[in-house]
């Protein structure tokens, strides 16, 4: 349980935290300083150094965390002077906590402090992340279902017989895009289960991938007049192949060795259940 001295100290690092006209948050060496009782800002320099070549081993870029800055300031007199300064980032501040003068009861509270709300932006930034995937997912999934229904049409029209053949057409394309893996071998190489849906378990790069050989293919049966179930499925193969070769020259992951996600379904019963709580309040 959080006491008063440790409420009084994660005050005294809020108080001195700014927000920049994008509203993004930051913090002034100097002022950091004083909360870490630096008698004297020079004394805290060699400290951000060691938090600057930190976050060069860390692999991040120093400028995006440690911002120099020339401040005006007024001194007694009233007259003017400029002065250097650091705006810094919360990663940047927690970098030189760690490196700050362990003796000082505040500097471990500054541990704590910037430790635990960088893993709450983390937490926050990955949440945002998860969002904005499961939405592209929804959106794609349902043009996939959409596409599908537009490709067994074009591959009726090219002389497959519905249902009889549209498995083993749909085989084809999956074996050009997977590399020879068909349905089945898609299946059991990610993992799924028996009623398991192999498009309910993609993730958005992967689905998109599926709904470009879908409209590929459809477009190409139309417009070249494909004719014969055997020519039909040979095109959906072509095109998958053509799709999987164009992932290989972007520097892209083969499909069969994207990862499988979460049921679809159950982002739909989320969304849904968004939605209707979303309508109540309103």
């Amino acid at each position: 349980m959080e006491n008063n001295l440790d409420k009084a100290n994660h005050n005294s690092f809020e108080a001195i935290k700014k927000i920049g006209p994008s509203g993004g948050e930051y913090w002034s060496a100097r002022d950091l300083a004083k909360i870490l009782m630096y008698s004297e800002y020079r004394h805290f320099l060699p400290v951000i150094e060691k938090a600057k070549t930190a976050c060069i081993n860390s692999g991040q870029e120093v400028r995006n965390h440690f911002e120099d800055m020339l401040e005006m300031v007024e001194l007694g007199s009233g007259a003017k002077r400029e002065i250097d300064n650091y705006f810094l980032s919360r990663y940047a501040c927690y970098l030189i906590i760690q490196n700050a003068d362990p003796t000082k009861e505040i500097v471990a509270a500054g541990q704590t402090y910037f430790a635990t709300q960088t893993r709450k932006q983390e937490l926050s930034e990955a949440n945002i992340e998860n969002q904005t995937e499961n939405k592209k997912r929804l959106l794609l999934r349902d043009e996939m279902k959409k596409h599908n229904k537009y490709l067994a049409s074009a591959a009726k029209g090219a002389g497959v017989i519905l249902p009889l053949d549209y498995a083993i057409f749909q085989d084809h394309g999956y074996k050009g895009l997977y590399g020879g893996l068909g349905q089945k071998e898609i299946h059991h190489h990610k993992n799924l289960k028996k009623n398991q849906k192999i498009l309910d378990h993609m993730g958005s790069t992967e689905l998109a991938a599926n709904l470009f050989r879908a409209t590929q293919t459809e477009e190409k049966l139309k417009r070249d007049g494909i004719q014969g179930k055997n020519n039909a499925n040979a095109t959906h193969y072509e095109v998958g192949k053509k799709v999987r070769q164009t992932i290989k020259e972007l520097g892209g992951t083969m499909p069969e060795n994207l990862p499988s996600a979460e049921c679809i379904k159950k982002i739909e019963r989320q969304e849904k259940k968004s939605l209707a709580l979303k309508e109540q309040d309103e």
